[in-house]
């Protein structure tokens, strides 16, 4: 395996695990694909933009690897 495709699975699995982190492994496909497609339209450094990231930081910071 390359490097390359080292980093590309790697990456990919760390996605994952996010979905999993926010609950929504069980989710339908078409209705994350919508949500990340709505998120990629959030303009950077927007307040919106910050707002999430806040969110998304406190998670990291207080839930374990299987928790919410």
């Amino acid at each position: 395996m390359t490097a390359e495709r080292k980093r590309e699975a790697r990456e990919k699995i760390l996605l994952g695990g996010i979905v999993v982190r926010a609950g929504l492994s069980n989710a339908d496909r078409a209705f994350l694909l919508g949500g990340l497609l709505e998120l990629a339209r959030t303009v950077p450094g927007s307040s919106e933009h910050q707002r999430l990231r806040d969110i998304g930081k406190e998670a990291f910071k207080t839930s374990s690897l299987d928790a919410v």
